[in-house]
């Protein structure tokens, strides 16, 4: 049963690796996307009607891409929070220092 359950977390933490790494790559997908669509509004040749769909679709990318990178922002604030807790909670030693006076 302890084989079957260490499986089931394995699994889990392999497709979440998966998915996470599927996000980023969506995520650079998107943003490689917006790029082109910048590119493409900036000629002058392109017709007013595509310039539009165009830059609704580029609105929306850059929404979903800065709601992302909102999430990126806190878990990063979070993983700095945790380390410098992690450093707080060092013991001090300088009780058990032998003084030398």
């Amino acid at each position: 049963m302890a084989k079957t359950k260490a499986a089931a977390t394995k699994a889990a933490s392999g497709k979440s690796a998966a998915t996470k790494a599927a996000a980023t790559k969506n995520f650079e997908e998107r943003l490689e996307r917006l790029e082109a669509l910048g590119e493409r509004i900036r000629k002058t040749d392109i017709p007013l009607d595509e310039a539009l769909k165009a830059f609704e679709e580029g609105i929306k990318l850059a929404r979903t891409l800065e709601k992302d990178l909102e999430k990126i922002d806190s878990r990063i604030e979070l993983l700095m929070n945790s380390a410098e807790d992690e450093a707080d909670d060092s013991p001090e030693l300088e009780l058990f220092a032998m003084n030398e006076d």
